[in-house]
């Protein structure tokens, strides 16, 4: 989740947050390309959750990051993430370290940054002894297990979380994703991105789908991240079936975030909890914790970094649907979605795909692909054709794109680990079962020995 923002002009009506989300359509030759990825940090002696404290500890890691040139960022006097050339280490509830990417023209740039984080957490991990899993859901501890960090929204949420849902606290303290940002050029476009987005999100979530256990047994889900967010908050998550509506653009948007209930504002260093009270409201002067506080820009820019759909506006597009994954998938994220989004003829068959679907249709597969993935029926086929036919078109948009490393090789190769997937029927979900059921007997520790991707 985000490092909290700070200062920003005054809002002075409902038009200033349109334009702050609309400012985010450029040009083509300036789209760019955001990747985020969180990873579980454990001890290699236990397989236990790093603590905050201590010499194998979350802090030690961002202490020892700080080598490689990142900047601290506190909140009192914690160091809770680090800062870099547009790059942002933060952490998530349950101290997953996540990287969130600077905005880069192509995935090869994406892959060079993330194996150069990889680098970076290897160094300081073997020095205090940790190791990194990328999963989409923590195998084998419990909540009890998981330690808090000391990020004064986290308190705010893991209170406000049970009143709204059966899987907040699951989905704070225990899951991990890979997500990518993407930029629009208009509002039309930024529509036509988000519907397909949107549409195809359940896709991805089978190509990605990798988190079949939970406190050391399997869930009977292939992505069991994606199942808890079907009840973490429904007033912030799910499929949105008013993107799909007429006369969807900016303002429908806007009018949607407004009544997204907030859960805090940050001034002065200090959070104020203001769980379930909307962000029209506070517009209006009507909330009394907030009493002679003025709306800042910053205070929206937070507000929707905490709405959760399955793709979201800020003033870019973010795809949500993967688990986190092993190391050589990362980048297969970023490359499927800009293949399909930064191309016009690719984004044009992929409308053309999904058009006219209903939003029933929409719904169902959503519904059941946390359990099913690729063997999701959909209409007359299933989501495994979906997912060849998304990763064809999505080939095709990679060699249009043309962007081309210094070997003279396309983005394209970016997408082989998922069509092995598709190619052999067979989640990274299912692939982990069998080993479960055959080669490890039953023993999960097996899997953070094979699967420490550093």
């Amino acid at each position: 989740m985000s490092i909290p923002q700070s200062g920003g002009r005054p809002i002075a009506s409902r038009a200033d947050l349109v334009a702050y989300i609309a400012a985010g359509s450029k040009p083509r030759e300036q789209w760019r390309i955001g990747t985020e990825h969180e990873k579980f940090v454990y001890s290699l002696r236990d397989h236990k959750p790093l603590p905050y404290h201590g010499a194998c500890s979350i802090k030690a890691l961002l202490e020892g990051m700080q080598r490689f040139g990142w900047q601290p960022v506190l909140e009192g006097e914690n160091i809770i993430g680090l800062v870099q050339n547009g790059a942002t280490v933060s952490l998530e509830p349950g101290g997953q370290f996540e990287l969130s990417g600077a905005t880069l023209r192509s995935v090869h740039e994406t892959c060079v940054e993330v194996n150069t984080h990889r680098n970076q957490v290897r160094e300081v991990c073997a020095e205090i002894g940790a190791g990194c899993l990328g999963i989409g859901f923590a195998p084998t501890w419990s909540l009890s297990d998981v330690p808090v960090m000391p990020k004064g929204r986290y308190g705010i949420m893991r209170r406000y979380m049970p009143k709204v849902g059966g899987y907040g606290l699951e989905m704070m303290f225990r899951t991990c994703t890979v997500q990518s940002n993407f930029d629009f050029g208009s509002e039309a476009d930024m529509v036509k991105k988000f519907r397909v987005a949107l549409a195809l999100q359940p896709v991805a979530t089978a190509l990605f789908a990798n988190s079949p256990f939970r406190e050391g047994k399997p869930n009977g889900f292939k992505s069991y991240r994606s199942q808890i967010w079907t009840d973490v908050d429904n007033q912030r998550a799910g499929m949105l079936p008013f993107v799909f509506e007429s006369g969807f653009g900016f303002e429908r948007y806007v009018d949607y975030a407004l009544d997204v209930p907030m859960y805090f504002i940050y001034r002065d260093g200090r959070y104020i909890d203001v769980a379930g009270k909307s962000f029209r409201d506070f517009l209006s002067g009507k909330i009394p914790e907030l009493k002679g506080i003025e709306p800042h820009i910053s205070d929206w820019a937070d507000h929707l970094t905490t709405i959760f759909p399955e793709a979201r506006i800020k003033s870019f597009l973010e795809v949500r649907g993967a688990d986190g994954g092993t190391w050589r998938r990362i980048c297969g994220l970023p490359a499927l979605w800009a293949g399909i989004l930064y191309d016009g003829t690719a984004l044009d068959a992929a409308w053309d795909l999904v058009k006219d679907w209903t939003a029933e249709e929409r719904e169902s597969m959503r519904a059941s692909v946390p359990r099913l993935a690729f063997a999701t029926p959909v209409r007359n086929t299933t989501v495994l054709e979906l997912a060849r036919q998304m990763l064809d078109i999505a080939a095709h948009g990679l060699r249009a794109r043309a962007m081309l490393d210094s070997s003279g090789s396309s983005e394209e190769g970016f997408l082989q680990p998922l069509s092995e997937l598709v190619s052999r029927r067979q989640t990274r979900a299912e692939e982990l079962l069998d080993l479960y059921r055959g080669e490890w007997g039953g023993d999960l520790s097996r899997l953070f020995e094979a699967y420490n991707f550093l």
